[in-house]
């Protein structure tokens, strides 16, 4: 896998990615147009680990008609200002769904799937929690 950075001006930057895809990442505390590069990290375990529990509810025959995470995180409060702490909470609806289906969902991309946030949790604690939303 590559990519490349290219600066634009000030502290905004373009990311490309190998496939081609464009993002802009934003590091201008004030007035920023884009993500920072800390919210992008943040986002893509987000991301990653709801690729894998929609996936896995799916395979598992679920009806899932929505899945969102929220993430909260928590920084040290001296430089470099990495993450310490970021939690996930899924918030998964559907028609019929098993909790347990769900509960195993998030375990398996905590624990086995999410290249995102397992490379995350070497240096911060990850946790993770869901609720089911069952409509008719």
């Amino acid at each position: 896998m590559q990519a490349k950075v290219k600066w634009l001006d000030n502290n905004t930057f373009v990311g490309r990615s190998g496939s081609g895809h464009a993002v802009v990442f934003d590091g201008n505390k004030d007035n920023s147009t884009a993500p920072s590069p800390m919210e992008m990290v943040l986002m893509s375990a987000g991301a990653c680990s709801s690729v894998d529990v929609v996936s896995i509810l799916q395979k598992a025959r679920q009806q899932v008609q929505d899945c969102e995470v929220t993430l909260t995180s928590e920084r040290a409060e001296t430089v470099p200002s990495v993450f310490t702490k970021i939690h996930l909470h899924f918030d998964v609806t559907g028609q019929q769904l098993s909790e347990t289906h769900v509960e195993r969902a998030v375990k398996l991309s905590a624990d086995k799937y999410c290249s995102v946030s397992i490379m995350l949790t070497g240096s911060v604690e990850v946790t993770h929690s869901f609720s089911v939303i069952n409509v008719e």
